[in-house]
């Protein structure tokens, strides 16, 4: 399943969207996690790929040491904006605009690189993956998260599934195709090994998504992911009747009140060796 190059463009009000429902959604548990894995291989230089709107840089930051250093990217400026904006003062924090596939950084700058929820979006993991190797120091770690299939992910499933009946001869699949597209840990760890990491750890983790009613991640999904531009692009003014059905269709499933459904990630280690 090929991505698109829209695929990778976070801008307009997704930002806001994505942080304000997509983040309580799915986001918080594993950014909990891989915070606790990150603070716990104890780094003194750190460097963020594909922060997003921040999640894992609030969990993250209070458990570094008071010495440590942190640098925190994004391919897109508008999603580093409102991190930023979003994160207490802390001169320990470097925000800067960066390419996965081009890391601003001399080589051998960090003891930890990690990314939460970005790899499935890289157009080239292999090279991204060098890039990461190449600026860690000897024996430092990459770990970094991606999404199961999207049948393990029921909320995305619905939506996916729920669109697919309001636009039948072009179903919108971008949640299948790219974040929930790169799944199979045979080739994660293929890929891994093909940039010269070793040491490598995957663990599959599920966790619950909850939302106080259905229709928050019909909105979370429809609004504020990528989504919202396939559907804006099938039927100008679509958009909220969209919306409308994939709530239904999750209120059908799941009740009207609270809904809880499970989430599902692979989290990877990899350490970093001298070829």
């Amino acid at each position: 399943m090929v991505m698109l190059e829209a695929d990778k463009v976070f801008a307009g009000s997704i930002p806001e969207n994505y942080d304000r429902h997509m983040v309580p959604l799915i986001f918080e548990p594993y950014a909990a996690d891989i915070a606790r894995r990150a603070a716990s291989l104890r780094p003194g230089a750190v460097l963020e790929i594909a922060a997003g709107t921040g999640v894992v840089t609030r969990a993250l930051a209070p458990k570094l040491t008071a010495d440590a250093s942190y640098v925190v990217t994004d391919l897109n400026q508008p999603m580093l904006d409102y991190a930023a904006s979003r994160q207490a003062p802390d001169s320990r924090i470097t925000w800067r605009q960066a390419d996965a596939m081009a890391l601003p950084f001399e080589n051998s700058s960090f003891d930890l690189v990690f990314c939460q929820f970005g790899a499935m979006f890289f157009p080239d993991r292999i090279s991204a993956y060098r890039e990461a190797k190449r600026v860690l120091k000897r024996g430092g770690h990459f770990l970094f998260n991606v999404w199961d299939r999207i049948e393990e992910n029921i909320f995305a499933d619905d939506v996916t599934n729920a669109l697919a009946r309001i636009f039948p001869n072009d179903p919108p699949r971008f949640l299948a195709r790219t974040p929930h597209g790169y799944h199979d840990v045979d080739r994660i760890r293929g890929d891994l090994e093909a940039a010269g990491f070793s040491e490598i750890v995957i663990e599959t983790r599920a966790e619950q998504s909850r939302a106080s009613s259905p229709r928050l991640p019909a909105v979370a999904y429809c609004q504020g992911t990528l989504l919202r531009t396939e559907i804006e692009a099938r039927e100008a003014g679509k958009l909220e009747a969209a919306t409308d059905h994939a709530a239904a269709v999750i209120e059908a499933r799941h009740g009207t009140g609270e809904v809880a459904a499970k989430i599902q990630a692979h989290i990877i280690l990899a350490t970093a060796y001298p070829a």
